[in-house]
C-alpha cells in the first residue's frame, strides 16, 4: 500500500477466486475471570434479580446473540495458568474457594466453572476456546480436563461429568495449550515451552481424533519473533494446529492515559501501534510460511485491543475502561488487518467481553450499554465466512505532529448469496477523505450502507445516555459511470453492502 498525493482514495478490488475465506472465528471474543467480566458481568447468579438463565444475565446472552460471536475464550489470560478445573465442577454450595492473584487479589467462589461456561457457549451457539493450565498443573489433570468434556462414556472423567448432571460430552474442539508462558504463564524460554508444548500436545490426542482437536501454542508478546521462530522449527507439525501471538493498543505502556480525557497526541500514538498489528501479521507470516509452506498452522490472535489506565475510582486490578470513538477506529482497522490476512489468521479474540479493557458490553447494576466497538463487531459480521476481495490502495495520509499515517483502512468480501461488502474506516481526526471505487466488474446495482461516527473521538455512551453512539444509515456516496464515489467523515466507520 502506498500513499496518495490527489487528495482522493482510490481503491481497486481484485476479482480473485482463489482468495481465502475469511473465517468467522477472527471475530471471537475472550471472557477471563479478571474484574467484572465473569463475576458481576456475565454471571450475576441464579437468585439475582436481573433477568438471567442459570445465572448468566439475560440481556448479555441477547447482546452477544446479535454479535454472532463465533467463539469464546475461557477461562483466562493469566487467571488460566493458576485455575484447576476441578475446583468449578460439582454442586456449588462444596466448591472450594481461590483467590485471584493475578487480577486484584479477590477470593473467588468457584460459581461459574466449566459446566457453566460450556452451557452458556451452547446458549449463544459459539464454539468454546479452552485456555487450560500448564504453568501450575500436569499432563494428568490436562488430559482428565479433555476426558471430562470430551469422553462421551466409559472413563472415570465422563461418569464424574454425568454425576455432575451432563450426559453428554460438549466436544470442544479449540484448546490453548497454556497463556502468555514467556510471562505469566511461567517466565519461561521458547525453548523451554516447545519441549513442554510438546509433552501436553502429544497426550491430548487418542489417535482417532485430531481431525477434531485444533491445539493452539502460546505465541508471541508482539513483536517476539523468536519465539515464534523457536515454535514453528521444534513443534512438529502434527501436534500443533495454532500458534497465538498477543498485541494491544496503547499509548505508552508505562503512561496509557484516561480512556476517555486524551489528546490528540495520544490518538496519534494509540494508532500507531493498532496499525502496528499489520507489521506484526506480516513478519510472523513470514517466519511461519519458512517452516510451514503449505499453511497448515493458524496464527491465532488471541487478545488483542485498547488497552488505557481504569476509571478513576475503580480497582487498578480489574481493568475497567470506557469505550470512545478511538476504540471504534482500533476494532475497525484490526478487523480489516485480520480480514486482509485470512490466508494466515484464522482466529482472534477481542479483549475482552464484559467490562474489562475494550470490551463491547459494559454493566452497571441491572443497567447494560453496547459499546462503540459492540456496534463495530455487529456492522462487520457480514464478513464472516465470506470470501475476500482483496484491495490494492493508495492511502490519504493522516498527518499529526509532522507524522503520517495512512487515514485510510479496508477490507472487501463476498458472501455465499453474492453480496458484496465493503468496510471502510477514516481515522483522520479532522479531515473528511474521499473514496472512490470502480464496481464495473462487481455486477451489483443496489448500494446501501451504515456509518458509526459521533462529533467528538472521546465521545462514548452512558448507563444515562446508552444509544449516544450507534449505527446510522449512510447516503454520503453516489455512482457515476461505474465509480462509486463516498464521502467518509473524520474518525468514521462504514460498511457498504451491494447487490
Amino acid at each position: 500500500m502506498g500513499y496518495s498525493q490527489n487528495n482522493t482514495t482510490t481503491v481497486k478490488i481484485n476479482l480473485d477466486e482463489t482468495a481465502p475465506i475469511i473465517s468467522k472465528h477472527i471475530y471471537g471474543h475472550f471472557a477471563e475471570h479478571l474484574g467484572r467480566c465473569i463475576y458481576d458481568g456475565i454471571y450475576v447468579g441464579e437468585d439475582s434479580k436481573i433477568p438471567n438463565t442459570n445465572g448468566v444475565r439475560n440481556d448479555i446472552i441477547d447482546a452477544l446473540k446479535g454479535l454472532k460471536i463465533p467463539n469464546l475464550r475461557w477461562p483466562g489470560g493469566c487467571f488460566a495458568d493458576t485455575y484447576h478445573w476441578k475446583d468449578g465442577i460439582g454442586p456449588k454450595e462444596d466448591r472450594p474457594e481461590m483467590v485471584n492473584r493475578w487480577w486484584g487479589g479477590v477470593t473467588e467462589d468457584n460459581s461459574f466453572g466449566t459446566h457453566d461456561f460450556l452451557d452458556l457457549c451452547e446458549i449463544l451457539g459459539t464454539e468454546p476456546y479452552l485456555a487450560a493450565n500448564v504453568g501450575s498443573s500436569t499432563v494428568q489433570e490436562f488430559t482428565d480436563y479433555l476426558q471430562y468434556v470430551g469422553h462421551k462414556e466409559g472413563s472415570p472423567m465422563s461418569d464424574l461429568r454425568k454425576e455432575n448432571g451432563r450426559p453428554e460430552p460438549w466436544n470442544v474442539t479449540f484448546w490453548g495449550v497454556g497463556n502468555e508462558m514467556w510471562g505469566c504463564g511461567g517466565n519461561m524460554t521458547p525453548e523451554y515451552y516447545s519441549n513442554l508444548y510438546r509433552q501436553y500436545a502429544t497426550f491430548m490426542t487418542d489417535w482417532t481424533n485430531s481431525d477434531k482437536m485444533f491445539r493452539i501454542a502460546s505465541g508471541a508478546n508482539v513483536a517476539d519473533y523468536h519465539w515464534t521462530e523457536v515454535l514453528m522449527r521444534d513443534i512438529p507439525k502434527n501436534l500443533i494446529e495454532g500458534v497465538a501471538l498477543h498485541s494491544y493498543s496503547f499509548v505508552e505502556w508505562e503512561k496509557k492515559g484516561s480512556s476517555t480525557k486524551f489528546d490528540e497526541a495520544q490518538y496519534f500514538s494509540t494508532m500507531q501501534t493498532a496499525l502496528k498489528m499489520d507489521e506484526l501479521i506480516n513478519k510472523h507470516t513470514a517466519i511461519m510460511d519458512k517452516y510451514d509452506p503449505n499453511n497448515k498452522v493458524a496464527l491465532i490472535v488471541d487478545e488483542w485491543g485498547g488497552w488505557y489506565d481504569v476509571e478513576e475510582g475503580t480497582n487498578p486490578g480489574f481493568l475497567y475502561q470506557q469505550n470512545t470513538m478511538r476504540d471504534a477506529m482500533i476494532a475497525g482497522t484490526t478487523l480489516n488487518i485480520f480480514n486482509n490476512h485470512s490466508s494466515r489468521v484464522k482466529m482472534a479474540n477481542l479483549a475482552q467481553t464484559v467490562n474489562v479493557l475494550q470490551a463491547v458490553i459494559l454493566t452497571e447494576g441491572e443497567k447494560m450499554l453496547l459499546t462503540p466497538t459492540y456496534h463495530i463487531m455487529k456492522m462487520y459480521t457480514v464478513h464472516h465466512d465470506a470470501q475476500l476481495l482483496p484491495l490494492t490502495f493508495e492511502s490519504e495520509l493522516y498527518t499529526y505532529n509532522n507524522e503520517t499515517l495512512p487515514a485510510i483502512s479496508a477490507s472487501a468480501s463476498k458472501d455465499k448469496n453474492g453480496l458484496v461488502h465493503i468496510s471502510l474506516v477514516n481515522i483522520d481526526s479532522k479531515k473528511e477523505n474521499k473514496i472512490e471505487i470502480n464496481i464495473k466488474d462487481l455486477g451489483v446495482k443496489n448500494i446501501t450502507g451504515s456509518i458509526l461516527s459521533s462529533s467528538k473521538l472521546q465521545d462514548h455512551n452512558t448507563f444515562d445516555n446508552p444509544a449516544k453512539i450507534q449505527p446510522k444509515e449512510f447516503k454520503n456516496f453516489k455512482v457515476k459511470k461505474g465509480v462509486l464515489e463516498i464521502e467518509l467523515p473524520p474518525f468514521s466507520v462504514v460498511v457498504l453492502e451491494a447487490k
